[in-house]
């Protein structure tokens, strides 16, 4: 009995180093693929909320949408999270150590307003950081600014939904799976507010219509982003595999004034043909109708 059970702790040894280094060789490869979602937070500034909570909200409310973009990658060495005293930010510029840098403005241990605005500026890198960064345009002030900004909030709320979902049976810790609600209801409260919601009888190409001038004008007004948001907000909950579109969506020409139309049929043009069709949708909704792209030579 006495050499049995030497050679069964031997055997839950070796079993276990196996399992320790396929999952260790797993974790480095997904991360040398830029598939794995790195986070390097540091938390002076939030609170009091933990490092490793701020972590586990993070990963989970980039993850929501990170699991609809498998041809997408990352080419950073991760984010780094860093407290804003003013408002969440994502920046152009990479870190000295070669991250993605995002500040968020929160402080506490309010994990929906984490999420709400981690999925924000996540939707930011997708857009800005994702795949061959170098080929994307990077000005913040040009004509159709507000939809990028639109594109984000409709992050935010995709986000907090699905992860009010997620976390009834796969919260980041057990003891969360009672939060769960409470993502739901930040989400639903913001979008009921009267100032992100249409007028009254008014239909959203009549509001559009209006809108779009000072818009253009003025990208960054929060509450007309928003309502723009719960206008786009459904199509990404029925085809969320449309979030990797966002990768191509900054590789048309640098042209600060063109009109949303040819923003929309560059971003066709450029995407992947398997988001095309989910494009044209998206740009329907702004009653825009893309040309057809010419055929490729035989």
């Amino acid at each position: 009995m006495c050499v049995m059970h030497k050679m069964f702790r031997l055997l839950l040894g070796v079993l276990l180093c196996a399992a320790f280094f396929a999952e260790r060789g797993s974790a480095q490869a997904a991360s040398a693929s830029g598939r794995e979602l790195v986070l390097h937070v540091k938390p002076e500034g939030f609170g009091g909320a933990s490092e490793p909570d701020i972590k586990a909200v993070l990963r989970s409310a980039g993850g929501e949408i990170w699991k609809h973009c498998p041809n997408t990658r990352f080419a950073s060495q991760g984010f780094e999270i860093y407290h804003s005293a003013t408002h969440p930010i994502t920046h152009y510029a990479l870190s000295k150590e070669g991250c993605i840098v995002i500040g968020l403005a929160v402080e506490g241990r309010l994990w929906a307003r984490f999420a709400f605005q981690f999925a924000h500026e996540f939707a930011h890198a997708l857009m800005d950081h994702s795949n061959d960064p170098g080929q994307h345009w990077h000005k913040l002030e040009h004509a159709n600014q507000w939809l990028e900004e639109s594109l984000c909030e409709t992050a935010s709320l995709f986000s907090l939904r699905a992860m009010a979902k997620t976390w009834q049976t796969q919260p980041p810790y057990p003891n969360w799976k009672g939060y769960a609600p409470a993502l739901a209801d930040y989400a639903a409260q913001r979008m009921n507010e009267p100032q992100h919601r249409l007028p009254a009888g008014q239909t959203f190409a009549a509001w559009f219509a209006a809108e779009e001038p000072g818009l253009r004008r003025q990208w960054a007004q929060r509450e007309k982003n928003t309502l723009i948001a719960q206008q786009l907000l459904p199509l990404f909950e029925a085809e969320p595999a449309g979030w990797e579109a966002l990768t191509a969506l900054k590789l048309g020409t640098r042209d600060v004034n063109k009109t949303l139309a040819k923003h929309l049929a560059e971003w066709h043009a450029n995407a992947p043909a398997a988001q095309r069709a989910f494009i044209t949708k998206f740009a329907a909704i702004f009653g825009v109708n893309l040309p057809p792209l010419p055929r490729a030579n035989p």
